[in-house]
């Protein structure tokens, strides 16, 4: 079920790690930014969409990780777009070979069988210099971050007051850090910075998974967000309640753990071996 955040702007939210796919209406249609997850809730969000006398027009991935890169048929066949660097990982997982099996280890056992692969990945990359995505609606600009994973990007909906934060922000998930970068720890904190810069034109922001932040609370996400970035840099150590014994999800102690052992084996963690 769609659910307005703003005006014009509306989220549907999948079962999967409540996974958004935010709606942003324009004059001839709509703008569909990370559609997921399941065959069956896309076409539920297509004929929620129809219900409303709505078309797809174009899409935008925020990054090339595997649930913000699906599509279903029945939000027809317009221009998918995503930063250069975003399209340009997915050009490269797609020409190998077994990239199936590649995307297939990622998916949760108890989903792989309803998420489509046919269309998975079929972005095209905006110019480097692009500010905005190119179609008839408000003004969505492009904030490019070096974090998370390669050409990762927010949206600020500026008319609204709206972030999309791709998967950064969340109040259920932790950063991900982008491991394979030369800096994770740099990139992430320059990127919250970005999002500091923005504080005073957004009143809602949307993480990828979690809860929609109403007014006020981007810069309390940003604070969580930055502690826990600090704590996994000066040694792993962290009371970030994301992690802790109440964590909305049990196995993401185990991903904070393997993101320290990771930084420590690249030098950017305080922690001993």
């Amino acid at each position: 079920m769609l659910t307005e955040v703003a005006d014009g702007v509306l989220v549907h939210q999948s079962e999967f790690i409540q996974s958004n796919s935010i709606v942003v209406q324009g004059r001839d249609g709509v703008l569909l930014i990370d559609p997921g997850i399941t065959s069956s809730e896309m076409t539920s969000l297509a004929n929620d969409l129809r219900g409303l006398g709505q078309s797809v027009v174009a899409g935008f991935s925020t990054h090339p990780d595997w649930d913000h890169v699906l599509w279903h048929a029945s939000f027809g066949d317009v221009p998918r777009y995503g930063t250069a660097r975003c399209a340009a990982a997915m050009r490269e997982l797609l020409g190998s070979a077994d990239w199936e099996a590649q995307v297939a280890e990622g998916l949760p056992p108890e989903y792989a069988g309803e998420i489509p692969m046919d269309l998975l990945g079929l972005i095209t990359g905006l110019p480097v210099s692009a500010a905005e995505i190119p179609w008839a609606g408000p003004t969505v600009r492009i904030i490019e971050l070096q974090a998370h994973a390669p050409g990762h990007a927010a949206l600020l909906i500026e008319e609204s007051r709206v972030l999309v934060a791709g998967d950064m922000l969340s109040d259920i998930l932790m950063p991900f850090l982008d491991l394979a970068a030369a800096d994770p720890i740099g990139d992430y904190l320059a990127a919250l910075q970005l999002f500091e810069g923005v504080v005073n034109n957004v009143d809602a922001v949307i993480p990828g998974h979690g809860s929609v932040g109403g007014a006020g609370q981007l810069p309390a996400r940003i604070e969580q967000d930055r502690a826990y970035v600090e704590d996994v840099r000066d040694g792993g150590v962290t009371s970030d309640p994301r992690v802790g014994p109440s964590a909305p999800l049990y196995w993401l102690a185990d991903i904070h753990e393997w993101q320290r052992r990771q930084l420590t084996q690249k030098g950017q963690n305080g922690a001993p071996e």
